[in-house]
């Protein structure tokens, strides 16, 4: 089975050098729009929202940028699992307990931390609307160059729009193939009206032409 962190696991392959094309983009969006939290979401379920934040936060740490992950999706998290942490403390822990250190865990990857989402609450959309959760997001940046934060689908529940609303940019990412064009444009207007900055879309599941990046890779 192929694993999810294709970052590490096959630095030279197209789906690798796509990460690094988005990283390159999102250094230039920079330049005029300073980007020191993002957000990353999805319009429905099940389209490569938390994959595409770890691939992405593993490509800038390898930059030497210092990264750290949040995992705000406090209702179906996966941070933990796809880097192999406890999620006894994290996001939560962090709220409830703003005097403690921050639930920070290092990964095998340099530069990279990552907080998992913690204790799953009976009330995750009132957490990440407090001003808790703001005070932590300034923690955050203070220790970072940047700050991604993963969230739940957008037409789904309304925590990610709350958090949109705290953040520099939001990523949307769309399934080829899998997402409905209606859940696209219902996600955006939902952003819109919090003015979240949405600041492109990542287009996951599309079909790549190794033949040809096979030739190229070697010329």
């Amino acid at each position: 089975m192929t694993s999810p962190l294709i970052t590490l696991t096959d630095a030279r392959s197209p789906q690798a050098e796509a990460y690094r094309s988005l990283r390159t983009n999102l250094e230039f969006y920079s330049l005029d729009h300073p980007l020191r939290t993002l957000l990353v979401t999805s319009p429905a379920p099940d389209e490569g929202k938390s994959t595409t934040l770890a691939n992405l936060g593993v490509i800038h740490a390898q930059a030497g940028k210092r990264i750290i992950l949040l995992d705000g999706d406090l209702r179906r998290p996966r941070l933990h699992e796809l880097f192999g942490l406890s999620n006894n403390t994290g996001v939560t822990t962090a709220i409830l307990n703003p005097e403690a250190p921050l639930p920070l865990q290092n990964t095998t990857v340099p530069n990279l931390r990552v907080m998992t989402s913690g204790p799953l609450p009976p009330n995750p959309a009132d957490l990440l609307a407090s001003a808790r959760m703001k005070a932590l997001l300034d923690h955050l940046v203070a220790e970072a160059d940047l700050v991604l934060l993963d969230a739940p689908p957008v037409i789904v529940v309304t925590d990610a729009v709350v958090l949109a609303a705290k953040v520099d940019g939001v990523l949307l990412v769309v399934s080829a193939g899998q997402t409905r064009r209606e859940h696209a444009q219902r996600a955006r207007d939902l952003l819109a009206k919090v003015n979240a900055r949405l600041i492109g879309a990542v287009l996951t599941n599309a079909a790549v032409d190794t033949a040809a990046y096979g030739v190229y890779g070697q010329n």
